[in-house]
C-alpha cells in the first residue's frame, strides 16, 4: 500500500472510533436520580418527543414551562438533556449547570455535564467531573474511562491517560501493557513522538509483550521509515508467528522497497492464515500487477471485489491490471467505476 492508503487507513479508523463513541454518548444510561425520577408528569411530553428525535420541539415545550414556572423542579436537567441530544452541547452546559445548582445530588446531570464539556472541547472543565463520576461508581463502564483518558491525552497528562486506559482492559497502571494500549490511543490522537516512546517502553518492560512490536512497525510504515519497520514486523513474527497481520504488514513494507517477491511469499502466508481480510488479497494484486503477471493479479483482485464490492482501490487496480492485459473496455469500467466509488466516498466523509 502507498503512504496515501496508510493515511486513509488511520483517517478511517479514527472515524468508526468516533462514530462508536458518538453512539455511547447519545445512548448512555445511568442510575437514576431524584431528579429524574421526581420531576413528574408535566414532562411527558417532552420526553415522548425526546425519543422521537424532535429535539427542537421538545426544547420549545421546556422553555414554555420555564415562561411558567422558572424554578420548577427539575426543569433544567430536562432541558439540558434535551440540548445534549439535539447535539448544542453549550446550551446544554447552561442547563446542566443549573441543575447541578438547583440539586447537587444529580449525579446524572453532573456526567453529562461533564461530557458537554468534552464534547465542545473544554477538556480541562470536563476532567474533573468525569474524575469525579469515576469515584461514585468504581465498576464505571470502560467507555467512560476511554473519554477521560482522551481528555488526558488532549491535555498532555499522559501518566494519567495510561491509568485510565490501564482501568478500561484491568491491567496494571505501570505494566507494560499498559504502555502499549496508551501508546496505541495517542496514535489514534496523533500524538506521535510521544506513542513511539510509550511503545518502545512497553517493550522495554517486556521484550516478548505480542503486539509491541507490530504497533512500533505500524508506526515507522506510517512515517516511510521503512528499514525499521521491516525490522520490528520480523521481531513481531519471531514472538508471535501465526499472526496473519503482520505477515501483511511486513509484505507492505517489503513492497515499498521493491522486493516484489518476498512481499508475494509473505502475503501467501497471510492470506493462508486468515482468508477473511481483503487487504492481503489487494496488496497481493498490486504485487503481481508490478511484476508483470496481470492475469495472476486479476484474479486476485477480483476475490478481493467479491468480498468488498464497493472499495475504490480494489477497482482502481483491477482497472490497471485490464490494462496490462489489453483488455480496454474492461478496464475502463473499472476505472469508471473507481472514480465513481471515490466521489462517494469524498461526499460522504
Amino acid at each position: 500500500m502507498s503512504f496515501c492508503l496508510v493515511v486513509a487507513a488511520m483517517r478511517l479508523i479514527a472515524v468508526i472510533a468516533a462514530v462508536l463513541l458518538s453512539a455511547f454518548l447519545h445512548s448512555q444510561t445511568v442510575p437514576e436520580t431524584p431528579a429524574s425520577t421526581q420531576s413528574g408528569p408535566d414532562f411527558t411530553d417532552a420526553r415522548r418527543l425526546m425519543q422521537q428525535g424532535k429535539y427542537d420541539q421538545a426544547i420549545g415545550q421546556l422553555q414554555e414551562l420555564s415562561a411558567k414556572d422558572p424554578g420548577l423542579k427539575g426543569l433544567p436537567h430536562e432541558l439540558g438533556t434535551a440540548y445534549y441530544k439535539k447535539g448544542d452541547y453549550i446550551k446544554a452546559i447552561d442547563s446542566f449547570k443549573a441543575a447541578v445548582e438547583q440539586d447537587p445530588h444529580d449525579n446524572e446531570a453532573v456526567q453529562l455535564l461533564g461530557l458537554s464539556y468534552y464534547l465542545s472541547g473544554r477538556l480541562a472543565e470536563a476532567i474533573p467531573l468525569l474524575e469525579k463520576v469515576q469515584t461514585w461508581y468504581p465498576r464505571a463502564n470502560v467507555d467512560a474511562s476511554y473519554i477521560l483518558g482522551l481528555c488526558y491525552i488532549r491535555t498532555k497528562d499522559y501518566p494519567r491517560a495510561r491509568t485510565a486506559f490501564a482501568k478500561m482492559f484491568d491491567v496494571p497502571p505501570d505494566s507494560a501493557a499498559s504502555y502499549l494500549f496508551t501508546a496505541r490511543m495517542l496514535l489514534r490522537q496523533e500524538f506521535d513522538p510521544v506513542a513511539e516512546e510509550y511503545a518502545q517502553k512497553a517493550i522495554a518492560l517486556d521484550p516478548k509483550l505480542p503486539l509491541a512490536h507490530f504497533l512500533l512497525g505500524e508506526f515507522y510504515l506510517f512515517k516511510s521509515r521503512v528499514p525499521e519497520s521491516i525490522a520490528e514486523f520480523q521481531k513481531e513474527l519471531a514472538i508471535n508467528p501465526g499472526d496473519a497481520a503482520a505477515y501483511y504488514k511486513l509484505a507492505d513494507a517489503y513492497s515499498r522497497i521493491q522486493k516484489f517477491d518476498d512481499a508475494e511469499r509473505l502475503l501467501q502466508r497471510s492470506i493462508w492464515l486468515d482468508a477473511t481480510s481483503t487487504g492481503p488479497y489487494i496488496l497481493m494484486g498490486k504485487v503481481l500487477e508490478k511484476k508483470g503477471e496481470p492475469e495472476l493479479a486479476v484474479r486476485s483482485l477480483r476475490h478481493a471485489l467479491a468480498m468488498d464490492p464497493n472499495n475504490p482501490i480494489t477497482h482502481h487496480l483491477l482497472g490497471q491490471a485490464y490494462r496490462d492485459l489489453g483488455n480496454t473496455e474492461e478496464a475502463e469500467r473499472e476505472l469508471k467505476t473507481a472514480q465513481q466509488l471515490g466521489a462517494n466516498d469524498d461526499a460522504n466523509p
